[in-house]
């Protein structure tokens, strides 16, 4: 068991989300979304769009990570702090992408939940591997730092002339999107993705992500997918991953579930549909996986 320290920890759990995004991206076959041998549903990005993308990416985890290391302030003060970061770590992605957007929302994510790791890391003295109740307090703190997140970023949408997709279908919807998930406490990770990861951490890995990322869009309110497809076409993903999911598990085979979900794949592509936030919170669930130590 590795201490950690100020100087190691900030390094070592930067680490972490810089392979979870590497690891999303490289998985494959994923349904709609980018990974090594498909575009998905992306004509503007590839696979080394994502790696570029995460390397430029990667110097502001450890920031993140030191912002809350640091921060003695209250948890609003620290999502301030953290939301300036976020946007120049947003402009140094899109500079080194040449415009295309391939992690705003997950960077958006990682953002408050390495810096929510690093307060609770240093108001606890914490050690890596964390428990499940260390991980508890993380997702429990990010909820102190996006109280009231919605209604500030979200309030006088009615009078605005100009709207962003997602305030769009907040106001037509009542769409939460990322923030809602954050300002919530990230239940589709705590409440779902991570006790998944703990009961099949031992299972291959790629099978229990491939899974994972079919019940994440059984059940997830995905916004990127809502923007391309519509409340039909989101449902209509939920409801065939839904059906999947009768047929597959984690003692599919290789062959059945990669047949399964290259064919998904190719009707999501033809459909103009990606499961962005999906793959986002494989991601996130990644990195949790690596700082819990299931693997």
């Amino acid at each position: 068991m590795k201490q950690l320290n100020e100087q190691n920890a900030p390094k070592l759990i930067s680490e972490f989300a810089l392979e979870a995004l590497l690891y999303e991206a490289s998985l494959s076959p994923k349904p709609g979304l980018v990974d090594p041998k498909s575009c998905g549903a992306h004509a503007d990005m590839n696979y080394s769009t994502f790696i570029d993308s995460s390397t430029a990416l990667a110097p502001f985890f450890t920031k993140y990570i030191d912002l809350g290391i640091n921060h003695d302030g209250s948890p609003s003060v620290l999502f301030e702090k953290v939301r300036a970061l976020g946007q120049q770590a947003e402009t140094a992605m899109l500079r080194k992408t040449k415009g295309i957007n391939t992690h705003k929302g997950a960077n958006f994510s990682f953002a408050l939940l390495l810096s929510a790791t690093g307060k609770i890391m240093n108001d606890k003295h914490l050690q890596i591997p964390f428990a499940k109740q260390d991980t508890a307090d993380v997702f429990n703190y990010v909820k102190r730092m996006t109280k009231g997140l919605l209604l500030k970023d979200f309030a006088g949408l009615a009078q605005k002339k100009q709207l962003s997709y997602g305030e769009r279908l907040y106001l037509e919807y009542g769409i939460i999107g990322i923030r809602g998930e954050a300002e919530l406490g990230y239940p589709a990770l705590k409440d779902n993705a991570l006790p998944f990861l703990r009961k099949y951490y031992n299972y291959d890995q790629r099978t229990m992500f491939l899974i994972l990322l079919l019940r994440l869009m059984a059940t997830i309110e995905d916004s990127n997918l809502i923007n391309r497809g519509g409340i039909n076409g989101w449902s209509n993903v939920q409801k065939q991953a839904t059906e999947l999911l009768q047929t597959l598990s984690i003692n599919s085979s290789e062959k059945e579930l990669e047949d399964a979900l290259i064919l998904f794949d190719q009707q999501l592509i033809e459909e103009n549909l990606s499961p962005g936030g999906s793959a986002d919170l494989i991601a996130l669930s990644f990195f949790f996986g690596r700082l819990e130590g299931l693997f």
